[in-house]
């Protein structure tokens, strides 16, 4: 064996010792991309990481080669190696997840566009100077954007949608892109999937918060009750809607038939004289302190004075 193929052979079973390592002792993994993802980038990611989680790349044929030999030991990681698959990398965390996570995706770099690969979000060219010479309007008009001469340079009259999600870059959309000093794109690790002690679930799943759980969780119950109720088969799910609607059958016939039984007496008062209920008083309502509405005060106007007769009438009967 040559000192070459020796050196590959201790190589291979360093990567391969620790990878076992890190699995033993993190039970939680992040499943990250790392398309696009330069060495300097990837080094200011470890550096953030440290003392949170631990960064591992490898070959996936030694991944899962690795993988596949401490299965005896852990019958969990089964469910690891199908997510082995394409450009990856592992992120071995213990503390909170979703602090990792937002480490993971806060470090991200702007790129520019280059001819051939696949746009990860739309590039829209806002309206505006250029900065360009008036000479190269024939480049706009070879792409189908309308522009026009302002002040010594080439002005684009409308927001311009030149890349859409998922295609692929032509040449002279980067070559515009980069005379107009646009880097539309950002790289950096894409987390793809969590593994956490044998179970496999999106990243998003770390974003829900404790009213999302709850509001799915009654959503589940209410499914559950549904389901019971429609076949006729009896759950803790759907006990209490049963005995309601028994009560509603009983009561009902009750009413029907001037049969009073105690749970239907206080109905039945309230139907025989309707204007007898009051209505529920909280006892916040209690405590407010109505406000009394003054009656308006009329308005006084004074009496006339008696007019003097002065002399009238003095003489007439004497």
């Amino acid at each position: 064996m040559s000192g070459a193929e020796g050196k590959t052979k201790k190589n291979k079973s360093a990567y391969f010792e620790k990878l076992i390592k890190l699995i033993d002792e993190y039970p939680k993994v992040f499943i990250v991309g790392c398309d696009n993802v330069g060495s300097a980038q990837m080094a200011k990611i470890r550096k953030a990481l440290r003392g949170k989680a631990v960064l591992l790349m490898g070959k996936n044929t030694m991944i899962r080669k690795a993988l596949r030999g401490h299965v005896e030991n852990n019958k969990n990681l089964e469910a690891l190696l199908p997510l082995v698959r394409g450009n990856i990398g592992f992120v071995f965390a213990k503390e909170d997840l979703s602090e990792v996570k937002k480490r993971i995706t806060e470090l991200r770099v702007a790129a520019p566009a280059k001819a051939g690969t696949m746009a990860p979000v739309d590039v829209i060219v806002p309206a505006g100077p250029t900065g360009m010479e008036p000479t190269q309007t024939s480049f706009l008009q070879a792409l189908n954007i309308q522009s026009k001469i302002t002040r010594g340079q080439v002005e684009i009259t409308q927001d311009v949608h030149l890349i859409k999600v998922g295609t692929k870059v032509g040449a002279s959309e980067a070559n515009l892109l980069a005379k107009l000093d646009i880097k539309p794109f950002s790289y950096g690790l894409i987390i793809k999937s969590v593994y956490d002690d044998g179970s496999v679930y999106d990243a998003s799943v770390l974003d829900m918060s404790d009213d999302d759980i709850l509001a799915k969780f009654q959503n589940g119950v209410r499914n559950v009750a549904s389901v019971s109720l429609a076949l006729h088969y009896p759950t803790i799910a759907s006990v209490p809607h049963s005995v309601v609607n028994g009560y509603k059958r009983v009561l009902s016939i009750g009413l029907g038939t001037a049969y009073s039984f105690p749970k239907a007496e206080e109905m039945l008062k309230i139907l025989a004289n309707p204007g007898a209920s009051k209505p529920v008083v909280t006892k916040k309502e209690e405590a407010k302190p109505t406000k009394q509405v003054e009656a308006p005060k009329k308005k006084v106007e004074p009496e006339p004075e008696p007019e003097e007769d002065g002399d009238m009438g003095l003489g007439l009967f004497d």
